[in-house]
């Protein structure tokens, strides 16, 4: 079995990853939401691969990394 960079970096990191699918509005919303949450979760939200699908959806993952605080 083929281990890319990405599934190794992935494993080793330990960090959450939510994935969301959502129209544009909402989207901006749900990422705005989470980004303002940091003080209370106690990590530190990063949002990553944003695009927009064929259907007008965007598509965007959000990975937690733990606070150095």
């Amino acid at each position: 079995m083929l281990v890319r960079p990405r599934d190794l970096a992935d494993q080793m990191s330990r960090t959450q990853l939510e994935i969301f699918t959502l129209p544009l509005e909402a989207a901006r919303c749900k990422a705005r939401e989470i980004i303002n949450q940091r003080s209370q979760i106690g990590s530190t939200p990063i949002i990553e691969n944003w695009r927009q699908l064929a259907d007008g959806q965007i598509e965007f993952s959000i990975r937690h990394f733990p606070s150095a605080d």
